[in-house]
């Protein structure tokens, strides 16, 4: 006779509310550094990040890095009162720049290395309990990951809205593609300062 199972207590919804391990965030850190991106406001990014907004027609759009505890914008559009966005101050990080790490969405793209569209993030149990949901307003999210010539996820770009959005295929060729040009981008920087 077999001896009896341990009892453990099992609760099946905290495994939904984790977010991923990330293995890779120190490598990730370095990698930051030496392209010199991740601590302040980047103008190009901004300007990214606002174009990223219009295409997509999202209200909110990032450029976003992320390392062991916290997300840091380094592009960034908002919408403004009767404005088409918010100027920011590329000098110095402005309050919204920075987000815990537990916050959001863009941890698990970066962790998977993959792009995830999020209709309405209340669909998905996974995703519905996320602080950004109740604390922001956060209903749809759309991000994709942006890995740099040394097959390095260096962070996402993504757009999120306070309403479901209905993004499709075509909002996932979209956000692919533009990352893709970030990458490039991003990939031109590194060669400049190595030379």
């Amino acid at each position: 006779m077999s001896a009896p199972i341990p009892y453990t207590q099992f609760d099946p919804t905290s495994y939904l509310l984790l977010t991923p391990e990330d293995s890779d965030a120190p490598a990730r850190v370095a990698r930051l550094r030496e392209l010199g991106i991740g601590d302040t406001p980047v103008p190009e990014f901004d300007d990214f990040a606002r174009e990223l907004a219009r295409i997509t027609g999202a209200p909110y759009a990032m450029v976003n890095f992320i390392d062991e505890n916290r997300q840091y914008f380094a592009g960034l559009y908002t919408p403004g009162e009767g404005q088409s966005g918010v100027e920011l101050d590329p000098q110095q990080a402005q309050p919204g720049r920075v987000m815990s790490r537990d916050h959001g969405y863009c941890p698990h793209v970066i962790v998977r290395r993959k792009a995830l569209v999020l209709e309405d993030v209340c669909d998905y149990p996974r995703f519905a309990g996320n602080p950004v949901v109740d604390e922001i307003g956060i209903r749809s999210y759309l991000g994709a990951p942006l890995i740099d010539h040394t097959g390095m996820a260096i962070g996402t770009i993504c757009v999120v809205d306070q309403e479901p959005r209905p993004w499709g295929r075509q909002g996932l060729e979209t956000i692919k593609s533009m990352a893709a040009q970030l990458v490039e981008g991003i990939n031109q920087r590194d060669l400049g300062l190595r030379r």
